[in-house]
């Protein structure tokens, strides 16, 4: 089953998208995501330029030997822009291999380990009692987890707030550059979930991202505030690049911490796996190399008591998206997925087969991943220029975004 050619489509039906898509010569083709929000040519131009040229030829069938040969064979290793190729053609791999085999993907990584995935949703608002009325909103919906946010009084503008139910921070027009003051979210979002929980009670799963924003002990200050309303997780409390940081702030509180979206490769966290500093780790199958990488990361965690819960956000695509569904299903240990229902265009242009009901997804059983692409709609939605916002303290000093 040898590979015959590959093409990069970049397309923005309502935000952008980079796809792979590997055909071989028994006409079965393949899909992986390949999108990193606001750097997404970059990473087009190295598939183009660099790693299609090299696949034709290969053996579809040998994932992992590709992988090692894409990896290990480039010399200059890591970094998102690398991985985020390497995971594209290696969820493509997996595509084909699923729909040559006639079986969904998850039925090639072991089978299902559980009977669907429980996915948590994004609820924001201006004030507490907005984001208290999304929260109803997702519960109405069924949802048994909801992240929760809230704009942080004296600040503008603040992480995760969107409009309406959507979040989607990437900006067409110019770089944003909000500003944010540590002071003011850690005297205030103690009592957002306060409240929430006041209202909605003790089993509805909470989470709260803080977006690499405070310092080790900042953060086990702030998970320390939060212990009495029992969150899920609080997620992204620190820059992650210095992995023994996390030590100091699991010195200070028991309330679970995630972490990982960011992270390329299993050399970015697996000191966080291996002194137990995370509960939850992040990473995704479009950023961390793919759904063969992504497992050994999940097998690594396994043996440390950390559980999975990757990036799910609408900067990934519904391909990124039914892939992570598939790891999901099969690993032992596997937390919580996030889920940002995508816009409609972008579902027309990706049909797919996973389905959202009851708080839980399906990735459900068509071979392989269980998406395609529409490339003609594709075509009618060109790429647009968008940057992701760069945060500065109140002093106009640059900070962690």
């Amino acid at each position: 089953m040898r590979i015959v050619g590959g093409k990069v489509i970049v397309c923005s039906p309502g935000r952008n998208f980079v796809t792979v898509k590997l055909e071989t010569e028994d006409g079965i083709y393949g899909l992986g995501d390949a999108t990193l929000n606001g750097r997404e040519l970059a990473v087009a131009s190295y598939l183009g330029d660099h790693v299609l040229p090299l696949l034709e030829g290969r053996d579809a069938r040998r994932i992992e030997d590709i992988w090692q040969f894409l990896y290990k064979g480039a010399y200059w290793r890591r970094g998102p822009v690398t991985m985020t190729a390497i995971a594209a053609v290696d969820a493509a791999l997996w595509d084909i291999k699923g729909k040559a085999l006639g079986v969904p993907v998850y039925q090639l990584l072991g089978g299902a380990s559980r009977d669907a995935v429980l996915v948590y949703g994004h609820a924001s608002g201006g004030t507490i009692d907005e984001t208290v009325d999304a929260v109803g909103r997702y519960v109405a919906a069924g949802y048994h987890a909801v992240r929760a946010q809230c704009s942080v009084p004296g600040l503008t503008d603040t992480y995760g707030v969107g409009r309406g139910d959507h979040y989607e921070p990437a900006v067409r027009t110019q770089l944003h550059e909000p500003r944010w003051s540590s002071t003011r979210y850690l005297n205030f979002v103690p009592s957002l979930f306060e409240r929430l929980r006041a209202v909605f009670g003790p089993d509805l799963h909470l989470l709260h991202d803080v977006h690499h924003r405070l310092t080790p002990i900042e953060a086990g200050r702030l998970g320390r505030a939060l212990e009495p309303h029992h969150l899920f997780w609080m997620e992204d409390p620190t820059p992650a690049e210095n992995q023994e940081s996390f030590r100091l702030i699991r010195q200070h509180t028991t309330t679970p911490i995630a972490v990982g979206e960011v992270f390329n490769s299993i050399f970015d966290c697996h000191r966080l796996i291996e002194d137990e500093s995370i509960d939850y780790i992040r990473t995704t199958v479009v950023h961390a190399g793919g759904i063969s990488h992504l497992r050994k990361i999940a097998s690594l965690a396994e043996l440390h008591h950390v559980r999975t819960g990757s990036h799910g956000a609408t900067d990934l695509s519904p391909v990124c998206l039914a892939a992570a569904l598939h790891v999901d299903l099969s690993v032992h240990n596997f937390g919580i997925q996030e889920y940002m229902p995508h816009a409609a265009d972008t579902d027309r242009v990706f049909p797919h087969a996973y389905r959202f009901e009851g708080g839980v997804m399906y990735p459900g059983d068509t071979p392989g991943l269980g998406v395609d692409i529409d490339e003609e709609l594709a075509a009618t939605f060109p790429y647009q220029r968008a940057y992701l916002p760069v945060a500065r303290l109140t002093d106009g000093t640059v900070h962690d975004w």
